[in-house]
């Protein structure tokens, strides 16, 4: 149509020369960004529930970031930090250290990507014990890269890539909502938390795994929290077996929880943890932050890389955190999610389609099944919902194992107008697309 001409042809010049396996997950494009709207490259603007996949907490182009850029990208681009040691680098390190506390005394390292972060936990929880196996679990995504790919659940992401990383081992993730069958959160919790200390026998022996690696809050695996006994469960079979617990809190960090991350939401704090995503605004910057007795246990040169915390990216994340403190934006956090929450538990009292809506802080996801039954999810009716909005201004992207959950990734700099508008747009394609089935 003539009102998306210039979308269509960007579309069409991506066929051209864009590999195939570049994922699509919404048609919309950009030619500008601000706050929570996205504006397109034929003038129409969007109203972003995606937030560039949970990366925007602090909103598209926020101006004293832009500025932090500018100013530093004058200064230098590039030395390499293993070559030349520079503020930025340090500065964001102390800061890290100061929000995310990991017991009395805590280090940090930067590097460029989430999965990168992964790694490199990885490799540093192996040197701290002398030992090899990793555990994760069912749902879980942590990266495309090799061990990062291993450690994510999802078959759809590494169709063909095989062979995988080896002694990594999986069990299946506390998701109380889909097989909880009637029993208690506590009852479910007890049988899980024996399913683990049982794969002492029936998976690795706890004496060569050297790290337990999980999302406190799946976040492609479709926004599931884990149950807050299972967690403090989960710390205790690490301190009994010396095992290092690391928490991925790359999609669920910096205020998207009400929290700099989400573990200090369940008060259980691990050995390390990695960051990514929101802290720097779109810039690639990640972290990994641990005990410093762990973090100073890896060798000289075997963690980090030529771009390990880019001295532009540095200064976007200290701009952002800036940000985000003096907006309080862990509040924000916590206000808006509180609003989605009980949009969506109204609309699911009329119906069952609407299995569960969960979350923590401003991380709402809403499952869709079949029959209300938490066992029959209901990817096609997911993904008409994602459509529809897609057709009248909202950007919004699913996630589960089988695409069937709706993920609320706004920017916490939206207007409560634009948050209505967007949950009243979504609410109505909900109803529409379930009418239609």
């Amino acid at each position: 149509m003539e009102q998306n001409k210039n979308s269509d042809a960007l579309f069409q010049r991506r066929r051209d020369v864009v590999a195939n396996g570049v994922g699509v997950f919404n048609t919309a494009t950009v030619a500008d960004a601000k706050g929570a709207v996205i504006t397109d490259v034929d003038g129409k603007e969007w109203i972003d529930f995606a937030g560039g996949i949970g990366v925007v907490n602090a909103g598209h182009c926020p101006e004293s970031v832009v500025t932090a850029v500018c100013e530093q990208a004058r200064k230098y681009l590039h030395t390499s930090f293993n070559v030349v040691t520079y503020e930025p680098y340090i500065e964001l390190c102390e800061k890290l250290v100061e929000i995310l506390p990991h017991g009395d005394r805590t280090k940090a390292m930067l590097v460029s990507t989430g999965a990168e972060a992964v790694e490199n936990a990885i490799k540093i929880a192996r040197q701290a014990t002398g030992r090899q196996a990793v555990l994760c679990y069912t749902a879980a995504y942590h990266g495309r890269t090799m061990m990062a790919m291993t450690l994510t659940s999802k078959i759809g992401y590494k169709i063909g890539c095989g062979p995988f990383a080896p002694e990594v081992y999986r069990l299946p993730f506390p998701n109380f909502y889909r097989y909880s069958s009637g029993r208690t959160e506590e009852e479910f919790v007890q049988a899980e938390l024996k399913r683990l200390w049982e794969s002492s026998h029936n998976l690795i022996d706890p004496n060569n795994v050297a790290a337990i690696i999980l999302e406190p809050i799946q976040g492609e695996g479709g926004f599931n929290p884990i149950p807050q006994a299972y967690l403090e469960g989960l710390r205790e079979y690490c301190d009994h077996y010396g095992i290092i617990l690391i928490f991925d809190e790359v999609q669920s960090g910096f205020c998207r929880t009400g929290h700099w991350a989400s573990w200090q939401h369940y008060q259980v704090t691990p050995d390390i943890s990695t960051y990514a995503k929101s802290m720097g605004s779109g810039l690639p910057i990640a972290a990994v932050v641990g005990r410093a007795e762990v973090m100073d246990a890896a060798g000289p040169g075997t963690i980090g890389g030529t771009y390990i915390g880019s001295p532009v990216c540095c200064a976007a994340a200290l701009a952002t955190i800036r940000l985000m403190e003096e907006q309080n934006l862990n509040a924000q956090g916590n206000r808006i999610g509180q609003i989605v929450r009980d949009r969506f538990v109204n609309i699911q009292k009329t119906f069952p389609q609407i299995g569960d809506v969960r979350g923590v802080g401003a991380m709402i996801g809403v499952e869709f099944v079949t029959e209300g039954d938490p066992t029959k999810p209901d990817g096609d009716l997911c993904t008409a919902i994602v459509r529809g909005c897609a057709e009248n201004g909202l950007i919004v992207i699913s996630a589960g194992s089988f695409k069937n959950v709706i993920r609320i990734l706004s920017p916490l700099v939206i207007t409560d107008d634009q948050l209505n508008r967007g949950l009243d747009i979504l609410e109505s394609e909900i109803v529409k697309a379930i009418n239609q089935q």
